[in-house]
């Protein structure tokens, strides 16, 4: 039996895969590339530069919307802006689902280490008042928890260890960020409607 490496790459097409038509927002740098290159898709906001706010983009949109919606951070990003997690946690009834994929570095710029070997983002999570926060660290695990995840009524936190990704960066998102800033608007508003 192949045992596949629960890196980036493998937790996001598992995201993609349990929740293809929920309104994303990543966070910049590797994830945004690798979600663009798996699978470029209108519901798909990808943050390019920004670093620490893929959160709080996430956060308006499901407060705006009343959608479902998830964000797909890093390790280094959420703890470029912490701070966001509070207004996560004292808002009742939003509908996020906010997926940290933790490889300890920062994937994009050379892999140095992040600082948070130091902090423990599950326990950061529930101090900031998420009502629910839990952990997945294989595929079938992130799959579960988010499938279970989107039906709660309230802002859910799924902190996902995972190993650096063996594969370098892939190409850039696309330069035409104001159209994908428009594509995924029109989405979210007829998604909303």
């Amino acid at each position: 039996m192949t045992v596949v490496p629960f890196d980036k790459s493998t937790a996001i097409a598992e995201i993609l895969a349990t929740a293809p038509g929920i309104p994303t927002v990543f966070t910049t740098g590797f994830a945004s590339r690798v979600a663009a290159s798996l699978d470029d898709r209108p519901n798909h906001f990808y943050m390019t530069g920004s670093m620490g706010l893929a959160l709080a983009l996430g956060t308006g949109v499901a407060m705006a919307s009343q959608q479902p919606t998830i964000v797909v951070d890093g390790d280094g990003s959420l703890l470029m802006n912490p701070a966001t997690l509070l207004a996560v946690g004292t808002a009742p009834d939003l509908p996020l689902v906010h997926i940290v994929l933790d490889d300890g570095l920062y994937a994009s710029t050379g892999g140095q280490p992040t600082p948070g070997r130091h902090a423990h983002l599950a326990g950061l999570a529930t101090a900031s008042g998420y009502q629910s926060v839990c952990e997945a660290n294989n595929p079938s695990a992130l799959r579960a928890r988010l499938t279970t995840a989107l039906d709660v009524p309230s802002a859910v936190f799924i902190h996902c260890p995972v190993q650096p990704d063996a594969t370098p960066p892939r190409r850039r998102v696309t330069p035409d960020l104001p159209g994908v800033a428009m594509r995924f608007s029109q989405y979210v508003r007829g998604a909303a409607a």
